[in-house]
């Protein structure tokens, strides 16, 4: 008797365990493609990577001459307050050096404040018409850690110059 009901266990368990695991009847192995994870700029900016766990979003407004840096996660998903309380661009534009500041943001609906945000920015006529620039971020300080002299393209994958 032990034998029948061990043997029957034996035989049955198994298609109910695997039944769930089969993929469903419409599905073709051969024309299922892989997923790839893309890591996307959330305000359609230049991504400037610093280390492995944070960017800095670079984003123009030609109209107002305005930079702005969002700080974000390696993934560009979640925004990541810095202690900084400016971050500053060496930047060469037409040939040009220059220099801009962008400034810590303060958000009260967000709690964020000079010193602890995740937003910089910076005005400049010249960002009006400036088109394809390269540059560095001097320093900014994210969760204790300075990155400094990080090389950038704006907008990314334009020309070093």
């Amino acid at each position: 008797m032990t034998r029948r009901l061990l043997s029957a266990v034996l035989i049955l368990v198994p298609p109910l365990l695997l039944g769930g695991c089969g993929r469903a009847a419409d599905s073709n192995a051969a024309d299922a493609k892989p997923q790839l994870h893309q890591d996307v700029p959330p305000h359609g900016g230049t991504p400037v990577a610093l280390g492995d766990d944070y960017n800095l979003e670079l984003v123009r407004d030609p109209a107002a001459g305005t930079l702005s840096g969002y700080v974000l996660d390696d993934e560009m998903e979640e925004f990541i307050r810095s202690s900084s309380p400016a971050v500053t661009l060496e930047l060469t534009v037409g040939g040009e050096p220059r220099q801009l500041v962008l400034a810590a943001v303060a958000n009260p609906a967000t709690g964020e404040t000079v010193g602890d945000t995740s937003l910089f920015q910076g005005q400049a006529d010249w960002l009006k018409s400036a088109g394809n620039f390269t540059g560095k971020v001097r320093l900014i300080t994210i969760r204790g850690t300075p990155f400094a002299e990080v090389p950038f393209a704006f907008p990314a994958g334009a020309a070093k110059e």
